[in-house]
């Protein structure tokens, strides 16, 4: 192993306030653990490429985009860098060993080493080479100087520049003309605009998609399922012919519709990821624009092809209202937790990076070995329940699955990618009747056992309720709670603490994350307190 110093001259520079996508990402970084925000890719290498072709190329990179060139300061400011260096590191693989997976496992390895934003190049490089030659390039990459979709384009214009050709100039905006973008009158409405369609959703969307028996405590490893099949690609593009819907529609109303036969919910809200990737100006630009699309799906319809058609429209707007003041929704969601009594848990989560993955990446992967295939990958630490990624949609439909045990074991999401792959062939023969999912994918709805009432359209556990009052409140104070009218309603006897109905909810609301089966009450009955004005939720006093 070695380790090789390459510096680079942009001539470029520059310095302003962060995109709105930027300033998310590193209160990601700050706040959350590297293994989850890094992102790590392999890159293959044309075969008549020599090391001193790969650094060069990596060179190039560096000097074609501002985003690989960019620290940030605790101010919230970039900067921009004219000149700089990085490290390539060189490790010599054995004959036996197999060159993908081994790429993976580095690159794996160092994916749990955070970056120094105010210093440290985006980028690392592993390249990996046999009797030493070039043959893999692990990636490292964080957030804040790439997306998935800025790395897939990376590694294309990587691809064609070793392969002795030249990328198109680089014509997407800059992330610096993207912040000036978003601060101008026109940015402001549309942020505004998406403020208000995450506080719709918010406030009228049940706050979990699953919550039932089954779930113990919160998303811990999470297995991840590849799928790959030839004939799904065929039966894929006979669905979008009958159904006038794109690969992507088709795939993710199957999705949504088989979630919401599970989770027994019918409403169901999707954290989509690579959102603002669907404005064609920003298709190919280097940076992060990694914000959620909130999509809030009705499932409760008769047929599959309704389902598909309202998942269509309720991406499109979510899509349209992704660019987020990341500090400001998560005030919207603490308030909307305050309002509800109901914290929104970020359970189903769909990133569809189709449109980016590049044809020469594709191609060069070696067709299914078995119709399908499903591979195992390593368990992997994301705080959702369930996640599809969709990577290819065309001669061979490529799909990855992160599934909680606490929703699915593995032979269950076996059992959900195959029924997935079912129903789209289904959809290309005809409508399909939701009565008959069980019938066509094995998936039985999961079970809820004990005391579950439905309260503001979300499934809630009255033990569960009983158990997030206990932990608020503490020891000394008991607790009866029941449904009435439909709402909600906790008695509380404070045990001689001078407790009021405002207290009460604000202690109730902070024990709330992690509890995705409970909610506040909607009526809070306190032994000799006096009921506060504005409490957030309605007090009475007891005698």
């Amino acid at each position: 192993m070695s380790v090789v110093t390459v510096r680079y001259d942009g001539g470029s520079t520059g310095e302003g306030p962060v995109t709105l996508g930027q300033a998310n990402m590193i209160l990601c970084i700050r706040r959350d653990d590297p293994d989850q925000i890094n992102k790590h890719a392999v890159w293959p290498v044309p075969p008549d490429a020599t090391v001193p072709d790969v650094l060069a190329t990596l060179r190039r990179l560096a000097e074609r985009h501002e985003s690989l060139r960019t620290t940030f300061a605790v101010d919230g400011r970039q900067s921009v860098h004219a000149a700089g260096s990085f490290e390539v590191t060189l490790t010599e693989v054995a004959p036996e060993d197999q060159l993908d997976a081994k790429a993976d496992e580095l690159a794996r390895l160092d994916r749990p080493r955070p970056f120094d934003l105010a210093v440290d190049f985006p980028l690392r490089f592993t390249l990996i080479t046999r009797d030493g030659r070039p043959v893999r390039l692990a990636v490292v990459v964080c957030h804040t100087g790439a997306d998935g979709a800025a790395t897939s384009v990376l590694f294309e214009e990587w691809f064609t520049l070793l392969s002795g050709g030249e990328p198109p100039a680089v014509s997407a905006p800059t992330p610096l003309e993207i912040a000036a973008a978003e601060h101008s009158a026109a940015g402001r409405r549309r942020t505004t605009a998406s403020l208000k369609h995450w506080e719709k959703i918010l406030l009228t969307s049940p706050a979990a998609v699953f919550a039932d028996s089954g779930l113990t405590g919160p998303p811990e490893q999470l297995a991840t399922l590849a799928i790959r099949s030839r004939a799904a690609a065929e039966t894929l593009e006979a669905a979008c012919r009958r159904t006038g819907a794109s690969p992507s529609s088709v795939l993710l109303g199957v999705f949504a519709a088989l979630v919401a036969h599970l989770a027994d919910q019918p409403k169901l809200v999707l954290a989509a990821l690579s959102a603002n990737r669907h404005r064609a100006q920003l298709a190919t630009h280097i940076g992060t624009l990694a914000q959620d699309a909130l999509i809030a799906v009705d499932a409760g319809a008769d047929g599959l092809d309704e389902v598909i058609g309202r998942t269509k429209a309720a991406a499109f707007a979510g899509y349209w209202h992704s660019t987020l003041d990341a500090p400001r929704i998560w005030e919207l969601v603490e308030d909307a937790a305050q309002q509800r009594g109901a914290r929104w848990n970020r359970q189903v989560v769909v990133n569809d990076l189709s449109l980016t993955i590049p044809e020469a990446a594709a191609r060069s992967r070696p067709l299914p070995s078995a119709e399908p295939e499903l591979s195992w990958y390593p368990d992997e630490a994301v705080p959702v329940r369930v996640m599809m990624n969709i990577w290819r949609v065309r001669e061979v439909v490529e799909i990855s699955l992160h599934t909680c045990p606490q929703v699915l074991d593995r032979q269950e999401s076996e059992l959900f990618a195959r029924g997935l792959l079912k129903l789209v062939a289904a959809v290309a023969e005809g409508p399909v009747d939701l009565a008959r999912l069980t019938e066509l994918t094995g998936l039985e709805p999961r079970k809820r056992v004990g005391e579950w009432e439905r309260v503001d359209d979300s499934w809630i556990d009255l033990a569960a309720v009983r158990t997030l009052l206990g932990d608020a409140l503490g020891p000394g104070v008991t607790t009866t709670v029941a449904v009435r009218d439909g709402r909600l309603t906790a008695r509380i006897d404070p045990g001689g603490r001078p407790l009021t109905p405002a207290e009460v909810h604000r202690a109730v609301v902070a024990a709330l994350p992690g509890r995705e089966t409970a909610m506040a009450p909607q009526h809070y009955v306190v032994l000799g307190a006096v009921p506060a004005e504005g409490s957030g939720r309605d007090g009475g006093a007891a005698g």
